[in-house]
């Protein structure tokens, strides 16, 4: 039977106050009733009970008093980290990662995988062998999680459930890819592109977290970019905002099946591109990005050369994105990225190239930044599982 406006108006209320209680703990990570009660401004009594049914519903606990103020000792609520978990995971090139945190971010386990594996299947198979591992590691079972996000190259589509733009990755767009994943970590599985992941973790624990727009650009393996505007991660309307890759970038060094396949500035800005171009300049031997870098920090003026027109080109992306969405900020990422002072090159030609040049920064979040991003939005997901039965019944 449908309750009435008017008989539903109160539970409305208790819930809403309920949430507002759980949001202020999960900001802060603690409170009393009394910093809660000022905070909100609602009476105490209104607290308590918010407080009491949030408690039963084993969503906060108490975690012990503060002293050593005036005043008779005051209970803290907190987060109850057995409330579920989140699993985040990283389908790389090279690496496979992925950690387990609890509902109050705190991570259970975190680990690293080579990727050994050539095929789609075989990379689901070693992704449900690193979760088993982290799982073991945390020390529970499958049960436990609440919430799985795999951060990995491409778009996905729900709708269609497709996966597409992940050529970095030889099969991993095959359907048979997203039924084994389904299969492995249950309906609960998000998918979520890797580049926006790592710009979310910028933006919970890196310099996304003082501006109310950012761009993420990642230069690896790779080229991608992951855009907050207003607070909120812009995926655009097909999902493709971001692949920055596909500007199509003018250059006769780009091979043409590359450029289709992988895009315009990936095909040569890449850090396949750049070693391409360090053979091109008559670099020989076992190359990498990281060994032309080295080799131009000790005066190689053939790596020197190779180096400055990949901050060029970098920085000719970056116009583009400062040209269409102005951010506060530009965030360098990757392991081409956070090279040693490849952002001074970058920003010295965004200031003669762009019409406004925004603060730009090397992230400090490392090679765990997209793990640690599907972790931040699998926490917003799991609560909002959580909390729904607050209000499900109005």
């Amino acid at each position: 039977m449908a309750v009435s406006g008017s008989a539903a108006r109160p539970r409305l209320i208790r819930a809403l106050n309920e949430q507002l209680m759980l949001d202020h703990i999960r900001t802060t990570k603690s409170l009393s009733r009394a910093d809660l009660a000022r905070i909100s401004g609602l009476a105490k009594n209104t607290v308590s009970l918010a407080l009491g049914n949030l408690e039963r519903a084993g969503l906060i606990r108490p975690a012990g008093v503060r002293t050593g103020v005036p005043g008779p000792a005051a209970v803290l609520y907190e987060v109850n980290p057995d409330a579920g978990f989140v699993l985040g995971l990283d389908v790389g090139g090279q690496y496979l990662r992925g950690a387990i945190a609890d509902p109050a971010g705190t991570v259970r386990a975190r680990a690293t995988l080579r990727a050994r594996a050539r095929t789609g299947p075989g990379r689901v198979a070693a992704l449900a062998k690193l979760a088993a591992q982290l799982r073991a590691e945390a020390g529970f079972g499958p049960g436990a999680l609440g919430q799985t996000v795999l951060g990995s190259p491409g778009i996905y589509d729900p709708a269609r459930e497709t996966l597409t733009l992940a050529a970095g990755l030889p099969g991993w767009g095959e359907p048979a890819v997203l039924r084994d994943l389904r299969r492995a970590f249950g309906t609960e599985l998000v998918l979520e592109n890797d580049i926006d992941a790592a710009a979310l973790a910028e933006q919970a624990h890196g310099h996304g977290r003082d501006v109310a727009s950012f761009a993420f650009v990642s230069i690896g393996t790779g080229i991608g970019m992951g855009l907050v505007i207003d607070g909120k991660l812009h995926r655009g309307a097909h999902g493709a905002a971001g692949e920055i890759g596909f500007l199509p970038m003018d250059d006769d060094r780009a091979d043409p099946a590359d450029a289709r396949r992988l895009g315009g500035l990936e095909s040569i800005a890449s850090a396949s591109g750049i070693v391409r171009a360090a053979r091109r300049a008559g670099m020989h031997g076992p190359l990498s990005a990281r060994t032309v870098f080295e080799a131009a920090g000790r005066g190689d003026a053939r790596a020197h050369g190779v180096v400055e027109a990949e901050a060029t080109l970098i920085a000719r992306a970056v116009c583009a994105v400062i040209a269409v969405a102005d951010p506060h900020l530009i965030v360098l990422g990757g392991g081409v990225g956070r090279a040693a002072d490849f952002l001074d090159r970058v920003a010295e030609r965004v200031r003669e190239l762009a019409p406004v040049a925004p603060p730009m920064r090397v992230s400090a979040l490392g090679d765990d930044a997209v793990v640690d991003g599907c972790l931040a939005a699998g926490a917003d997901r799991l609560w909002e599982r959580l909390t729904a039965g607050l209000t499900e019944e109005l």
